[in-house]
């Protein structure tokens, strides 16, 4: 029986701990990034890429391994006239290495390394934009957090005028009408928020699969307002594009590295050759040895591979194809996103700091004002609708033009956005 008050302590310490443990606090955006460098489940492919190709590179820098070969037998002898002269055992050994062509391996070898340096390209490319996908989905989450909190706020204030009108009881048409308007209102904004809450969900899912973490894991944005300075000259953003840009350096490592194939199938007309010692032993009346130097290729000696050498050629030009194109795609979205850019710093440059801030007082005034019959309702709903519209307006705009310096950052490398 004393155990009983034991237990009860107990559990009441437990809950009281529990009770007093504090939410998990807001993550920074840059923490956030950090986490994903280290956490996503897709870096796994390309460092696996990436150790493939390094140890292709070790197959494509050895010769083929060195051959033995070897024969046993019975030799019988006779002399001219059929006379038996002897019999016994006959066996011969060699080894035998087999060269390339000239030239052949060091082709191999250069390819090899392009593709080393193409996995690399892709596993940094890879990396970029997973950073940018996190920073999006971030501002995505923190964004759709506050349109759902605004909202949430102003329906509830229409739900509470709306309860003390029903109090009051009102008498004639115009009070009633107005009754209906607010609650007309508070279903909208009802909806509105629940689909800032569900934008605020699909963010967050897509932000706990970057991370590597469970679907429903909770999971909190600080918010913050990244610095938007003013971006580089248009002709500065398409000459960093044509040295940085990763999409163009792997087009152009993609056509480098198709010419080396070109010159590795014009290799490969002539074939690769065997040398190596043989030794050999028969007896038979007699004890013969003989030592010698095998050498074997392939006839005819000239290879007809022009249709090797013609489609290496074909690809050599489809590669070219690929890189004209994609330069001219990455300068159409260079200039693209530059102008996005710098057309939403110059519509953010008009706001005030302080408009939301003010946007939120003019609501409350409007409703404190509303409850003492100052305020027509035409003006209380008009002006608690373009509160939530404007507060959508600021954070959409701010959400454009972190994704337009996020795509300059993707496409030439600059460092526009400055995480806090």
């Amino acid at each position: 029986m004393k155990l009983i008050p034991v237990l009860i302590c107990s559990l009441a310490l437990a809950s009281f701990a529990h009770a007093a443990t504090p939410p998990s606090a807001p993550t920074s955006i840059q923490a956030l990034v950090q986490e994903a460098l280290t956490r996503n489940p897709e870096l796994r492919f390309y460092e696996a890429e990436l150790t493939a190709a390094r140890s292709a590179r070790k197959n494509a820098a050895r010769l083929a391994p060195p051959e033995i070969s070897g024969s046993v037998g019975h030799k019988r002898a006779r002399e001219t006239g059929g006379q038996l002269a002897g019999e016994g055992v006959a066996w011969s050994v060699g080894v035998s290495q087999t060269f390339e062509w000239p030239g052949r391996l060091s082709l191999r070898k250069a390819i090899a390394n392009h593709d080393i340096t193409l996995a690399d390209l892709g596993f940094s490319r890879f990396k970029t934009a997973l950073a940018a996908r996190v920073r999006g989905q971030a501002h995505a989450l923190a964004a759709a957090g506050e349109k759902a909190r605004v909202a949430r706020e102003v329906a509830d204030r229409y739900r509470a005028l709306r309860e003390v009108l029903v109090q009051r009881d009102p008498a004639g048409i115009t009070p009633q009408l107005e009754l209906r308007i607010l609650e007309a209102t508070e279903v909208t904004l009802r909806r509105r928020a629940t689909e800032a809450g569900l934008q605020a969900d699909d963010a967050r899912l897509a932000l706990n699969q970057l991370l590597g973490r469970s679907a429903d894991a909770a999971l909190e944005v600080s918010p913050s307002e990244p610095d938007l300075p003013s971006a580089p000259a248009l002709d500065n953003l398409l000459a960093a594009a044509q040295t940085n840009n990763f999409d163009l350096r792997l087009r152009a490592m993609e056509l480098e590295q198709q010419g080396f194939r070109v010159s590795l199938a014009k290799n490969e007309r002539w074939p690769a050759f065997t040398v190596g010692p043989q030794f050999s032993e028969e007896n038979a009346g007699s004890q013969d040895r003989i030592f010698g130097l095998g050498v074997s290729f392939p006839l005819p000696l000239w290879r007809n591979n022009s249709a090797n050498v013609d489609t290496a050629r074909a690809r050599m030009v489809q590669a070219e194809t690929l890189l004209n194109t994609a330069r001219r795609n990455i300068e159409r979205r260079v200039v693209s996103a530059s102008r996005a850019y710098e057309t939403k710093r110059a519509e953010m440059a008009q706001w005030r700091a302080d408009s939301t801030k003010q946007f939120a007082d003019a609501a409350e005034l409007a409703d404190r004002h509303y409850r003492l019959g100052a305020v027509p309702a035409t003006t209380y709903v008009e002006l608690q609708k373009q509160y939530l519209d404007a507060v959508e307006t600021l954070l959409e705009t701010r959400r454009e033009a972190i994704h337009a310096a996020a795509e300059i950052e993707e496409l030439t490398g600059a460092n526009l956005l400055t995480q806090p």
